[in-house]
């Protein structure tokens, strides 16, 4: 894995001015179990702009720093002393799935299909060694389509608890008009009535109207 090493620190001078044209710095962790190529990985890193929070040489270490350090990314190697760098990233996604992860490997004979990339929660992967301009747009581009990704699953729980409430909401006031005779209408506004006396969300006002429903007994 020293290719990296060898490769990165002639182009590396190269990207300092393309630094400046950066808008962000992205927080990244680095997981590279070569010190030589971990240390110009950094230091490519940080000419492009960004900040290195964490370097570590194993899967292991990865995940722990992961969980510490909270990055944008993480860049990891494929191949780690303790274990693969793909099961590194399901971990690390499992914890952090607003985390972009970007495998990258020297050894060119490795052919990892696009479904275990998938599969890992790895939003790419780069082959060693990665041209500057390259990795920097790939990093960009992994923590955009990560956060897209958490984004939208977090829109799509909060429709599905929206919906889940909303049937809450029906039931009790179901409840409501029969125990009182009031029409839906009211119903609602008695829920809505009390939501706001007792400084509480409507749905758990539905819920302790539901609670209260006597149970069905046993005729055995």
């Amino acid at each position: 894995m020293r290719d990296t090493a060898e490769a990165s620190r002639a182009p590396a001078a190269t990207t300092r001015d393309h630094s400046s044209t950066m808008t962000s710095a992205i927080r990244v962790l680095l997981a590279e179990d070569d010190l030589d190529a971990r240390a110009t990985v950094v230091e490519l890193l940080t000419s492009l702009g960004h900040d290195v929070v964490g370097q570590v040489g194993s899967g292991r270490e990865a995940v722990a720093a992961a969980l510490e350090t909270r990055p944008d990314a993480v860049l990891l190697d494929v191949h780690m002393p303790d274990g693969s760098g793909l099961e590194a990233a399901s971990a690390i996604v499992r914890d952090h799935p607003a985390t972009a992860i970007v495998l990258f490997t020297g050894d060119h004979e490795l052919h990892i299909g696009a479904t275990e990339v998938e599969q890992s929660g790895a939003v790419a992967i780069l082959a060693k060694p990665v041209p500057p301009t390259m990795l920097d747009a790939t990093l960009r581009m992994a923590v955009s389509r990560a956060r897209a990704l958490s984004r939208a699953e977090g829109d799509a729980v909060g429709a599905r608890t929206e919906l889940e409430n909303r049937k809450l909401i029906e039931r009790a006031k179901g409840i409501l008009m029969r125990r009182t005779g009031s029409s839906e209408q009211e119903a609602y506004r008695i829920l809505q009535r009390t939501s706001q006396d007792r400084a509480k969300p409507m749905v758990e006002i539905a819920r302790a109207v539901i609670d209260s429903e006597p149970k069905p007994t046993s005729t055995g």
